[in-house]
């Protein structure tokens, strides 16, 4: 058997549900894991969930819980929370924690996820800057790895929404047999 008739014995015997696309991307982007086991993709889901997860608390863990927060003074603009954010529901405590402190309360969960106190400002010794110095190059990294944690997060939200590969070569294929049939029947159609 020939390699694309292997291809196209593989694509015909695969059948693919993911359900409601939308829900399931909604699902995971809030929880990661969530939306492919709710689509019955149990192995994905766990491999996402650990991955991603994994990937964030390690990232919170050696940044000591400062390296996600959410902050949009001019003074310090944290557009790392935005990547950060594609984690879902582990990074929405940083908005919770970000109102608190703009409101002058005490932060909860013990300053974690909470932005430095304000003002903030660059080059200057502050909050911020005490937690560069305390955390030296975790900082950096955990900042990093909490970033990586959710873009990667974005990745599994589309294969939730859109499915695996396998399912765009199913409609390629279906849409290159419709394509098929049209010609020859317009072939036939020209020679009589």
């Amino acid at each position: 058997m020939a390699e694309g008739e292997q291809t196209e014995a593989v694509v015909e015997q695969t059948p693919m549900s993911l359900r409601n696309p939308g829900l399931a991307a909604f699902l995971a982007w809030l929880v990661p894991g969530a939306g492919h086991w709710y689509q019955g993709r149990r192995a994905k889901a766990i491999m996402f969930a650990v991955c991603v997860l994994g990937t964030y608390v390690y990232g919170l863990v050696i940044g000591d819980g400062h390296v996600v927060y959410a902050s949009w003074n001019r003074t310090d603009f944290r557009w790392q929370y935005v990547c950060q954010l594609g984690v879902g529901l582990p990074a929405m405590p940083a908005l919770v924690q970000s109102r608190r402190v703009m409101r002058d309360k005490e932060p909860l969960f013990a300053d974690v996820l909470a932005p430095p106190r304000q003002p903030v400002y660059p080059g200057e010794h502050d909050h911020l800057a005490d937690w560069h110095l305390e955390l030296s190059w975790r900082f950096d990294l955990g900042t990093l790895y909490t970033m990586v944690a959710g873009l990667l997060n974005i990745l599994a939200v589309f294969d939730a929404y859109s499915g695996p590969f396998i399912a765009h070569a199913i409609r390629a294929k279906s849409i290159a047999d419709a394509t098929r049939e049209r010609l020859a029947a317009e072939a036939t159609a020209a020679a009589k």
